[in-house]
Order: C-alpha cells, then structure tokens, then sequence
C-alpha cells in the first residue's frame, strides 16, 4: 500500500510541476470557453430570449458550463495519464518492473493519481463556471445541487480515467499520444453536444452522442445546473413543451420514444468505467506474457 501512496504522490507531483501538461489538459476547455464568450454565448441567448424570456442567457451560461464539466473529466485525466506514456518512452516503466513493484501496484498509481488529477481539475472548473454564471446575473446552486453535481464529477472522472487508461496501454510513443490526445480534444466538444444542441444535429451523430459515454455525464451536469433556471421559465408551460426542451439541448437522451431516466445515464457511467477498467487488467496480463 506504501508502494502505491508513493507512486500516486510522484505521478500528482510530476503532473502539477509540469505547466505545459496541465495546460494543454485544459486547452479544449479553453478552447470551448473562447468560442462561448466570443460568439456563441450572445448568439444562442439571442436566438432562444422568445422562448426564455429574461432567464435566457442563465440558461444558456449553465447549459454549456454543465458541458464543460463533462469535458473537463477526460481531458485532465489524458493529460495525467501522459506521464505513464512518458515513463514507457524513457524506459522508466522497466525501471519500476525491475523494483519489487507489481504491475497491479504500478497501474494502480497511475490511474488512482489520475482520478484524484481529474476531480481537482473538474472541481477548479466547476468554481470558475459558478463565478462566470454569477457574473452574468445567474445564480448558485444550492446545496443539495452541489453535492448531486459532486456525485456525477466522481462518476465522470471514474469512467473517462478508465477509459483514457485503456486507450493508454496501447501507446508507446509521447508522440503519438499527443496527436491522439489532440485530436480527442477537438472531438470531445462535438462528442458531448456542446457546440449545438443536439436536437439541431442529424438523427445520426445525435446517435453517436447518446452512445458516447460522458455524453450521459453532461446530461446529468445540465439537469442539476439547469434545473433552477428551467424551472422559473417552464412554471406555467405545458409539459411537453418542456420536455421537448431538455431533448432538444441534451438535457435528457431519448432513443425513440423512450426517455432515458437519469439512473440510467448514472448506469451508463458506471459500467463504462468497470468494464473498461476489465479490459485494462486483460490488456495489461496479456503484455506480461509477452
């Protein structure tokens, strides 16, 4: 267990002593950001103040925060997990091997370090998100959405480490895990509907997002960080009014006429995160035997 807590303390340090690595964990965050505040944000307040009256920029600011958030989770677990690429590129990995460590101690390391890297970077997020939706006349969440949001954070950390750390165990090169954690970065919007609502895609990327795991992430994000602003338009509305709403911004998933409850997009993380950390344990006691 010593052996693990070390590892995890050196992995956190070598992360966070690295600026260029923590910022490019939160460059398509940054990226996100600057498309909002530049152009997105008043376009898309504008376009739907008819529909939301007053709450209408609220609204929007906690729709694309809740995004964000989501994105937020696999981004910064990528970049953490790029300290094991680089331990394999500088042959430290065999130094470790050759040590009286396990392999099940080593991976537990890197993905618990990951884990804990994903939640404070989420966490410092969901601070700046807050600040930004008070500033633009947005209120706080309470309490009990706090720790709702706080539970959802853990669960999407959870699955996207898993299924960064599986996508990992087949990099050898800190070359090519930049390009591929670039090229997921650039994705990761479009894969969690940030950029447009998902009511407005075609019927078959809407379907590629209902089926990407942290899209069920920003799903449960929205439905805590919406609810407040959703409620104060919808109070008089009719039902289906609003439930056609939350389909249209990816508050909720729907395949046909089912719609999905939030314990299954809470499933849906779960699972995730289990069977690819499954497929990580396969993966890495195949490579011992070769």
């Amino acid at each position: 267990m010593t052996a693990i807590i070390n590892l995890i303390k050196r992995n956190l340090k070598l992360f966070f002593r690295d600026r260029t690595s923590v910022f490019f964990s939160l460059l398509a965050i940054f990226i996100i950001i600057g498309l909002y505040v530049l152009f997105l944000g008043n376009m898309m307040a504008n376009g739907m103040k008819d529909l939301l009256g007053n709450n209408a920029r609220f609204i929007i600011d906690s729709w694309v925060m809740a995004g964000i958030l989501s994105v937020t989770s696999i981004t910064t677990t990528m970049g953490a997990l790029g300290t094991m690429v680089e331990d394999k590129t500088k042959k430290i990995l065999k130094d470790f091997l050759s040590a009286p460590l396990k392999r099940s101690q080593l991976a537990s390391g890197y993905i618990v370090s990951s884990f804990i890297i994903g939640v404070i970077m989420s966490i410092a997020s969901f601070v700046v998100a807050e600040i930004y939706i008070l500033a633009n006349g947005g209120s706080l969440l309470g309490l009990m959405s706090l720790l709702k949001l706080f539970g959802v954070m853990l669960l999407s950390v959870f699955a996207s480490s898993s299924m960064v750390f599986f996508i990992v165990t087949f990099f050898r090169s800190s070359n090519a895990y930049a390009t591929a954690s670039t090229v997921i970065g650039t994705l990761i919007g479009f894969l969690t509907g940030i950029y447009i609502p998902i009511g407005s895609l075609p019927s078959g990327i809407q379907t590629v997002i209902k089926v990407f795991p942290i899209s069920h992430a920003a799903s449960l994000f929205r439905q805590i960080m919406m609810e407040k602003p959703m409620s104060e338009v919808f109070t008089n509305v009719p039902a289906q009014a609003l439930s056609d709403f939350k389909q249209t911004m990816g508050v909720v998933f729907s395949f046909g006429d089912k719609e999905l409850s939030p314990f299954i997009n809470i499933l849906v993380l779960i699972v995730t995160g289990v069977v690819f950390l499954f497929l990580t344990v396969l993966t890495l006691s195949f490579k011992k035997r070769e």
